[in-house]
């Protein structure tokens, strides 16, 4: 009897092995060792104490409150109902239901944790004027919430706030029937009839949670990895779909898709194997649960061989709930770029933990962005007050992608930004204020021609008026972008007893590169704090022009005619009077010009300018790329936002695994989920290609070369605009 026993208890993980999860088979069915048993002990303990897991109190006031938010929107239908004109009897029958997804659908969720439940009506109900103005005056009317935010524009149009202190975002979908039925089933396709594309990304989220949990070898093992990977991501900085990195869902999916790799392992095991995945994934290639099918419905699929669109998608992470979509399309290349330097990073320390060289703590440690480059931009935003300051970051913030892709796109990917998806509040200031950061650096590998400029003023005058048009706009919204050094840093934005680390010193018996170096000579910037400091520098100014006058007057006959136009304005600016602000900057030789009219008002005293008599900046090549605060490059005592700013490069096993080069392989096979295979007659060859085909940043980064030549990078405010002419 008990041999019989033990013969079923072994043929249980022997059937669920058998079965096949996903488009690809899995690349290792191996359970895990003692050891690695002990790795998920320590692993689970860790997320604990932590404090990643709600108390039993938390988790019983959030029913509470989904319970009295289900009776709210039932009250709201049925008040609508019989404003229409209908009978008594459709009015008592009027219906609408709450759904959860996200975190809090999939078990992930933490202390603290905002709910995304999603709110079904009747067809009547419309999204535009009966859920974000009348829905949105009954909450605003009652004690229970705060902090109300309409985001009716955003690609899932939502609405934020808090209820008895839970965070809940609510979005609204009206399906094709006058009764909504109490025990819905979402999954159904049906759902999807006769309803707009709005409302299809609304039902998808709770649809693509349901998916993800049936798709999934063992849920329990899902949810202890999916919790320990989303507070590593947030932890280092690329947890944040909005800014263009990943957000819940896409997570969620690659988590999913490793646990269907890997069948039978455990979470210490799954964690190490996603990272050991992807970083040796071939993006574009998509990332897929189940092969992508098509519907007589008709609603558009990923699909890059029949939509261009879909070809300049970075990182595609596909739903599995019809309509297939890619989550991920906010990714960029400078963010995808990121994000595959802090995969390589989690795999490092995973082989360290494997080897017993480190513990799981060393993994989650912060990263420290504000020493990763040497210059960054400032989004600063104000309002009159918090209630406004909170709609109008939500909207600033959900725009930052755009500035990204706004600079990718007008230096031609030369010029990465790293958009930091945090934002910080300055308390000093007597308005509402928060601020948003960018790092910047070149293009890693470029080949740098001498004077090379980027000049992105149009491109943030169009980031700028883009925002504006924030159609809940107010009087005193207001947003300013400007450019500061990695020493100005505001002290607002940097932790209690925050000291950057010592530079090492580079290793003598390391051969350096020739040393390019070039010479920035400033006069004055534009704001001083010291008034006599700067009629001081005003005077010193005065003496100078003339021998500069001369010294440009000179270099205009050797250029063309159109430079020695432009120098000969230049010296009668300069000759003018010193009241115009002006900067002089003489990189290699060539001076150029920049007028420095940023508004102080509008800025903290940390960036306010002050003068700096000659920079002295040196590059080593490629070698010094990407070395962060470990350069032995000595970083100048530097000026403000206003002036030169120079150099913008970056600072900053088991047995099981033997063919783990079939990760490349499985990202490929994936592709056979798109109406079967895509290499045989198809005119692309495969999505990778066709990924490829439409995009000219790929293109460019096919034919670039070593860069060894003086990356010079000068940034500067004009008009309240940014200037970074200089690469």
């Amino acid at each position: 009897m008990s041999n019989s026993g033990g013969m079923m208890a072994l043929s249980q993980p022997s059937q669920l092995a058998a079965k096949q999860y996903g488009v690809t088979k899995p690349i290792s069915r191996a359970g895990p060792t003692a050891a690695d048993l002990q790795r998920t002990l320590e692993l689970e303990k860790f997320l604990v104490h932590s404090g990643l897991y709600e108390s039993e109190e938390e988790a019983a006031k959030r029913e509470e409150v989904l319970l009295r938010l289900g009776q709210i929107v039932k009250d709201w239908v049925k008040q609508l109902t019989g404003l229409r004109g209908y009978t008594d009897q459709m009015v008592e029958e009027a219906n609408a239901v709450i759904f959860t997804f996200g975190s809090y659908r999939l078990g992930v969720h933490g202390p603290g944790a905002d709910i995304d439940t999603l709110c079904i009506g009747p067809s009547y109900v419309n999204r535009e004027a009966d859920f974000f103005f009348v829905l949105h005056d009954i909450l605003a009317n009652m004690d229970e919430v705060s902090e109300l935010q309409p985001v009716p524009d955003a690609h899932v149009p939502v609405m934020k706030f808090k209820f008895d202190g839970i965070s809940i975002d609510l979005l609204y979908a009206s399906i094709s029937c006058l009764v909504v039925p109490e025990n819905l089933d979402i999954s159904d396709v049906s759902v999807l009839y006769n309803v707009d594309e709005p409302t299809v990304r609304s039902l998808n989220g709770c649809r693509v949670a349901d998916q993800i949990l049936k798709l999934v070898p063992n849920v329990e093992h899902f949810r202890t990895t999916l919790r320990c990977l989303k507070f590593w991501a947030k932890r280092r900085g690329v947890y944040s779909n909005v800014t263009g990195f990943l957000g819940g869902v896409n997570w969620a999916i690659l988590v999913a898709r490793v646990c269907q790799l890997y069948p039978n392992a455990v979470p210490s095991m799954l964690v190490s194997r996603f990272f050991r995945v992807y970083t040796q994934w071939r993006w574009p290639n998509p990332v897929m649960l189940c092969p992508i099918e098509e519907n007589e419905l008709g609603f558009s699929v990923w699909d890059p061989r029949k939509k261009p669109c879909d070809r300049t998608h970075r990182m595609p992470i596909i739903t599995p709930a019809y309509p297939c979509m890619n989550s991920s399309y906010n990714v960029s290349t400078s963010t995808l770029r990121v994000m595959m330097e802090q995969f390589h990073y989690g795999n490092k320390i995973c082989e360290e933990i494997d080897l017993t060289k480190a513990c799981w703590s060393r993994m989650f440690e912060p990263y420290l962005f504000f020493e990763s480059y040497k210059n960054y931009l400032q989004v600063d935003i104000v309002a009159a007050d918090a209630d406004d300051l909170r709609t109008w970051k939500g909207w600033v913030e959900s725009r930052l992608r755009q500035l990204t892709l706004m600079i990718e796109r007008d230096t031609l990917g030369k010029l990465q930004c790293h958009p930091y998806p945090h934002d910080y509040v300055d308390a000093s200031k007597q308005c509402a204020h928060c601020a948003f950061f960018m790092g910047l650096q070149r293009k890693q590998g470029e080949t740098v021609q001498e004077g090379q400029q980027f000049d992105i003023r149009d491109t943030v005058d169009e980031f700028r008026h883009s925002v504006n048009m924030y159609m809940f706009w107010r009087p005193g919204m207001k947003i300013h972008v400007s450019h500061v050094r990695r020493r100005q840093i505001p002290s607002y934005v940097l932790p209690n007893g925050y000291n950057k680390r010592p530079r090492p010193s580079k290793p003598t018996s390391q051969v350096e590169e020739p040393v390019k170096s070039f010479h920035v000579t400033e006069v004055y910037g534009s704001e001083h704090v010291d008034g006599t400091r700067k009629r001081k520098n005003e005077d010193m100014a005065g003496e100078k022009y003339d021998v500069i006058a001369k010294r440009l007057s000179s270099s205009a006959e050797s250029h063309d005619p159109i430079s020695s136009n432009i120098l000969d304005k230049s010296v009668d600016i300069l000759r003018s009077s010193t009241r115009n602000r002006m900067c002089l900057f003489e990189v290699n030789r060539f001076e150029v010009l920049a007028s420095n009219g940023f508004s102080a008002d509008a800025m903290s005293d940390a960036q306010k300018v002050r003068p700096v008599e000659s920079i002295e900046l040196s590059y080593r090549g490629k070698n010094d790329l990407d070395k962060g605060i470990a350069s032995s490059e000595q970083e100048p005592e530097c000026a403000s936002n206003s002036s030169v700013i120079t150099s913008a490069t970056s600072d900053g096993g088991s047995s099981d695994d033997a063919g783990i080069e079939s990760v490349a392989d499985c990202a490929e096979d994936n592709m056979v989920g798109v109406e079967g295979t895509v290499r045989e007659g198809d005119e692309m060859g495969s999505l990778q290609d066709a990924a490829r085909e439409g995009d000219p940043v790929a293109r460019l980064e096919n034919t670039v070369t070593s860069a060894k030549g003086l990356m010079q990078v000068s940034f500067g405010t004009v008009r309240g605009k940014v200037l970074i002419p200089g690469a």
